[in-house]
This record gives C-alpha cells, sequence and structure tokens, in this order.
C-alpha cells in the first residue's frame, strides 16, 4: 500500500528526506513517516512421515497447477500460528512442527510470504471451501506439479533438498 494520504487526519502528504531511508510520504500535520506497507502472509510446505508434501489445488489461483497451503496473518497472531491455523483451515492435518525456512517478496501482490515446512501425521483430508482439492505428492514428483521457479516451487525445492 502507497500512501498519498495520512490515514490518521486526512491530509495530502509530502515526500520528506528521513535518514539514510530516502525521500519517504511525511504528514507534517501529524509530524510522521508513513513507510509504504505490504501483507506479511504465510506460505506453507505441509509434509508427513512419508516424505509426501500436500499440493493443493484453488481454481481462483491457477486450473493448471497446484500450489501449498497460504494464508495471511492476523493481526495478533505469530507466523507460526497461522501456519498451524491455515494447514487446519484448509486440508484439515494438525501440524506437529513448524521450521522456518525463508522470506519471499511477492510484489504482484505487495505481500511478504513467509516459508515454512509444517510437519504433520498423515490422516484424512478436510477441504475449505478455498480448496478445490488436495493430494499427497512424492518428494521426488512434488516440482514437476508446480509452476517452475513460483515461491511455492522455490519453498518445497528447498524443504525436500534438506
Amino acid at each position: 500500500m502507497h500512501f498519498e494520504y495520512c490515514p490518521h487526519c486526512g491530509s495530502k502528504l509530502i515526500k520528506k528526506e528521513i535518514g539514510d531511508e530516502g525521500l519517504i510520504p511525511f504528514c507534517e500535520k501529524c509530524n510522521v513517516p508513513l513507510w509504504d506497507m505490504f501483507t506479511t502472509s504465510i506460505i506453507a510446505a505441509v509434509v508427513n512421515e512419508e516424505k509426501e508434501i500436500a499440493l493443493i489445488r484453488q481454481n481462483y489461483v491457477s486450473t493448471t497447477n497446484y500450489v501449498c497451503v497460504a494464508g495471511i496473518m492476523k493481526i495478533g497472531e505469530s507466523a507460526e500460528e497461522t501456519v498451524i491455523r491455515e494447514v487446519k483451515e484448509e486440508i484439515g492435518q494438525d501440524v506437529i512442527e513448524v521450521e522456518y525456512i525463508k522470506s519471499y517478496p511477492y510484489e504482484k501482490k505487495e505481500m511478504l510470504m513467509l516459508g515454512y515446512k509444517a510437519v504433520v501425521k498423515k490422516s484424512d483430508f478436510v477441504l475449505s471451501g478455498e480448496v478445490d482439492s488436495v493430494k499427497w505428492v512424492k518428494y521426488e514428483d512434488a516440482l514437476s506439479l508446480l509452476r517452475e521457479g513460483s515461491i511455492a516451487w522455490q519453498l518445497v525445492k528447498s524443504v525436500i533438498e534438506i
């Protein structure tokens, strides 16, 4: 999100030199800088004890490729809590271990995606309305179902190489 007006008082912002940050939108009335904002989300490679990854299909995301479980962090929620909640909500799996892998800037949607490995004990899937289908995929077959170079592809590649 790029600010043009102050969200506190509604004044038109000016550009002001702020330390090493360069020119930043600034409200002269409130005397506050307003840095560009982005949404923080998680993306999780959900894995089980059989060296399989749960890949989901969400037709509103892609009708040709699978993706990983992902979701937006809620205010007051840690990234790890978001992983546990999103995995449970989207595919009905209980996360027993969470491991941070890497962050991925997603400029197209002005997001920062925090990538995790989420370990579960394999059980039946329970899908949310956001998920059209899900399947367990052997590590060696997973990358071929993801769009090469995508954030999900990068995350899964990192997880299977650990």
